[in-house]
């Protein structure tokens, strides 16, 4: 990812609204190395935007190399070190924030991911989906790894849709980058409006 921020720099797009790779390093450094804004990120209201804050000052005041540096270099010893957290949500918070960078960029899917990276991520999609998708109502939701007899369900209904995919592109659409994912919905007319028109992710 360090070396993708490095060929596009620091005003290159992203698939989120207001950020360019500048503000993208910016924030996954904050995570990493601010633990009063950090858990800021995933809180709605004024924590939110204070995080946001802490964001912009880093976006002003360090340069993209800078940036780019300390985040190559990994998280300091502590929380973000821990195996279990390297392995689920940062595993998830790189790659889709590495798609949301080559996507905006039309940079498309890579298509040379390693198998134990793809088992990784389907296992993060085991681990996540029912939570990324607790704003589906009414039918039921169950996710395929393409190619492959990998398959659960997520939640039961009397209707019920199937996301099918690779489990990088699986991932980004439980995300909410449902317009950029490589995922198949498929079901009856119902469940599948009910899927395409819910909002995934955190």
């Amino acid at each position: 990812m360090c070396d993708l921020f490095e060929s596009l720099g620091p005003d290159a797009a992203t698939l989120l609204d207001g950020f360019t790779t500048k503000h993208l390093a910016a924030h996954l450094l904050l995570r990493e190395r601010d633990p009063i804004a950090a858990p800021c990120l995933v809180l709605p209201g004024p924590p939110a935007r204070f995080a946001e804050r802490r964001t912009a000052a880093m976006v002003d005041r360090r340069d993209f190399d800078w940036l780019i540096a300390r985040l190559r270099a990994g998280p300091p010893v502590g929380f973000f070190r821990l195996h279990w957290v390297r392995d689920f949500p940062s595993l998830n918070e790189f790659f889709v924030h590495h798609e949301d960078v080559r996507r905006a960029n039309g940079l498309g899917p890579r298509e040379d991911l390693a198998p134990d990276l793809e088992v990784a991520l389907w296992r993060n999609v085991q681990r996540g989906s029912r939570f990324l998708s607790r704003r589906l109502r009414g039918t039921g939701l169950a996710i395929g790894w393409s190619g492959t007899p990998q398959r659960i369900t997520v939640r039961a209904g009397v209707e019920s849709a199937e996301l099918s995919g690779t489990p990088g592109e699986l991932l980004l659409y439980l995300f909410g980058r449902q317009g950029a994912a490589r995922v198949s919905v498929l079901g009856s007319p119902n469940a599948v409006a009910a899927v395409q028109n819910t909002r995934f992710g955190m």
